[in-house]
């Protein structure tokens, strides 16, 4: 009973996390790309590209069922999360271009992610088991995306002092709900639990290490900073796991597809720390040996 009301109240909570994600944005977050225009378009096609393709050959490697193959599949195509701005700050990376690739990134997120979804709903179940994003679900995550990030903004804009005092609360909100949603989807799998988290545990993790992989070297392979390099490695390995639950369990319908998302977004934390802590690691080592 508990685990229904959470997922039929996801579309309004995930709006006020959205809503938290604008107060901290600003119109000139977007005009930052000016500034950084290769580091944000390389971080764009790793985010939208490379880590889409990595999903997919990790689905078929390890031959994952169809709806969890789904589920990856829409993992892969969520955006950043806003704690990557938190991991960057703490690992010394760019967090200006945390914030901007996190704005673009939920912006494009309502065009990108339904596209990807219809179509690996279409490639891995059968024609009579479509759960892709119909044109009216299409518009729901349209809504519950863009519209609370831009009320965010406008806030932020006309009354700033609110935006700051609201900016914690909404924090906390926003890691409370992602574990009420996380425990939720997996109480209602418990009898399937230790099969998902055997098959699932595996595929993420794996995902999570070359994500964070792939937002770090590819970015240094073309010269981009260290520190711009860290907040890509971030903003692409800490996925917005609340609008990827949201849209499985209140738009799909579905729990299995919630599955990755909810496992992700436990074990991305671990990795990222471990990630961080390893590349400052090298990077001291590197220079005490100069």
């Amino acid at each position: 009973m508990e685990s229904n009301i959470i997922v039929q109240l996801l579309p309004l909570a995930l709006a006020v996390v959205m809503m938290g994600l604008g107060l901290e944005l600003s119109l000139k977050d977007f005009a930052r790309v000016a500034q950084h225009p290769k580091a944000v378009i390389i971080a764009l096609v790793c985010q939208l590209v490379v880590l889409t393709g990595l999903a997919f050959v990790i689905t078929q490697v390890l031959n994952l069922s169809p709806l969890l193959a789904l589920g990856m599949m829409l993992l892969a195509a969520s955006p950043g999360g806003a704690t990557a701005n938190l991991y960057s700050y703490l690992f010394r990376g760019d967090v200006a271009l945390n914030i901007t690739l996190t704005a673009i990134n939920s912006i494009l997120a309502a065009f990108t992610l339904p596209l990807i979804v219809n179509w690996a709903s279409r490639y891995f179940l059968n024609s009579d088991e479509q759960l892709g994003l119909q044109f009216s679900k299409v518009l729901q995550v349209f809504a519950i995306v863009i519209v609370p990030v831009a009320i965010g903004m406008v806030i932020r804009r006309y009354a700033p002092n609110f935006a700051h005092r609201m900016d914690k609360p909404v924090r906390i909100f926003s890691v409370v709900l992602l574990v009420l949603v996380i425990f939720a989807a997996l109480l209602k799998e418990k009898a399937n639990l230790m099969g998902y988290l055997f098959e699932v545990g595996i595929a993420t993790s794996v995902f999570c290490i070359l994500s964070l992989c792939v937002g770090y070297f590819i970015p240094r392979f073309f010269g981009i900073s260290e520190a711009q390099a860290r907040a890509s490695a971030f903003e692409i390995g800490i996925h917005n796991g609340t609008l990827a639950l949201t849209i499985a369990l209140s738009l799909m319908n579905n729990m299995t597809v919630a599955i990755p998302a909810a496992v992700y977004s436990i074990i991305m934390f671990i990795f990222a720390a471990i990630f961080g802590f390893i590349i400052s690691r090298g990077k001291l080592n590197k220079a005490g040996s100069v």
